[in-house]
């Protein structure tokens, strides 16, 4: 189970590249239920996401670099790619902030998992994080995907 509240970012209010990063490809083969192939770094995926906004079941399978690159040439729409810095948020969460690359550059956004909904549901954001996009689909990479 994946629960995650995600917003977006303005400005960062500081050096996101002293923290550790994953460069990221990824493109959707359907949206709805949303089935993505992904490379990070040289680690492949293929995901299967059921609905949902803030929680949400999420299933990854390996695959490698020759599978990815075949399913890869079937998908519909834009391949995302973007930075993902990873940034400690007290004794046991995580800032991901995702800054996107090509079509969507200066797009910065933030994502944090928690491990329970009630724990997400009383979240309260650092100062620099913008507008709460997670229970809007218009910031979904399978929706970017698409426009």
């Amino acid at each position: 189970m994946e629960i995650e509240r995600k917003y977006l970012i303005d400005k960062l209010p500081f050096d996101v590249t002293v923290y550790p990063s994953h460069e990221i490809e990824q493109a959707y083969l359907n949206t709805e239920p949303v089935v993505r192939v992904r490379r990070q770094d040289e680690t492949y995926y293929l995901t299967y996401k059921s609905k949902g906004l803030m929680a949400r079941e999420e299933y990854n399978l390996p695959l490698n670099a020759d599978a990815f690159t075949h399913l890869l040439g079937k998908a519909d729409g834009n391949v995302l790619t973007k930075t993902r810095y990873k940034i400690p948020l007290g004794d046991h969460l995580t800032i991901e902030i995702d800054v996107f690359h090509g079509k969507f550059k200066g797009l910065i956004l933030a994502e944090v998992e928690f491990p329970t909904i009630e724990e997400a549901e009383n979240f309260q954001p650092p100062e620099y994080f913008g507008r709460d996009v997670t229970f809007s689909t218009e910031y979904h990479n399978s929706t970017l995907s698409q426009k």
